[in-house]
């Protein structure tokens, strides 16, 4: 079956969001290769492809593919922070191997400073942990009103700060876990060495599986049709 260039990338938005890399990896491979005398595909389509190809690239463990995908484009607003958090978790990865041993705050911090994300991927706006100022803020201030939001509120806060509903739901859990920690301290708990979650932490601690950090891409803006189970079932 041939797909059109806007089936191609519809496609590949639906399988990256329904987490099946390997599905996904058998899709790309079924994609012919770009040729020079065809007509370009439209930017649009096009990153969905990409986009595409470098998770499955961190998936499979091939960084160095990844970096030169996410380095070589021009990627959309829309698609930074699951971008972001491949860059990143990827050079964790590498640093936690050459090290041996799983790295901490201050470990990520160099590794964030020594590989900074490419304008590619980044808007040039302050970040933390991939997580810009003014969407901290905005759950700053909610925190303060309202410690535990609603699903429906959860799901407002992520339309307001770009961020995805489970990494505002997660948010809020190290949140109010950094707060309990403090306020057992400060009412003469045990002296152990605790290290609480970071205000800037939007990831659920301790996923057996690296992709599971990553947050899913922005919903899609067309249904994916019948062609997830058009391509099933040529399989």
């Amino acid at each position: 079956m041939i797909f059109t260039p806007e089936q191609v990338a519809c496609m590949c938005e639906v399988l990256l969001q329904s987490g099946c890399m390997d599905r996904l990896a058998g899709f790309l491979r079924t994609l012919p290769p770009p040729s020079l005398s065809s007509s370009s595909p439209c930017p649009g389509e096009q990153e969905s492809v990409l986009k595409a190809k470098a998770a499955v690239a961190f998936h499979q463990g091939h960084f160095t593919d990844l970096y030169t995908l996410l380095e070589g484009f021009p990627f959309s607003p829309r698609s930074h922070p699951l971008l972001q958090q491949l860059w990143l978790r990827a050079h964790y990865m590498e640093a936690e191997r050459q090290r041996g041993r799983p790295l901490g705050a201050v470990g990520k911090y160099r590794v964030r400073r020594k590989f900074p994300l490419p304008d590619t991927i980044w808007d040039g706006e302050e970040t933390s942990y991939c997580f810009k100022e003014k969407s901290r803020s905005v759950l700053r201030k909610w925190y303060s009103l309202n410690p535990y939001p609603s699903t429906r509120e959860k799901r407002e806060l992520a339309a307001t700060t770009g961020l995805t509903t489970t990494q505002v739901s997660n948010w809020f859990k190290n949140r109010r876990q950094r707060d309990r920690t403090t306020d057992v301290h400060g009412c003469g708990g045990t002296s152990a060495e605790v290290h609480p979650p970071s205000d800037n932490d939007v990831s659920p601690p301790g996923s057996p599986h690296p992709l599971y950090h990553c947050p899913p891409p922005p919903p899609l803006s067309h249904p994916p049709c019948r062609l997830l189970h058009m391509w099933r079932g040529l399989n």
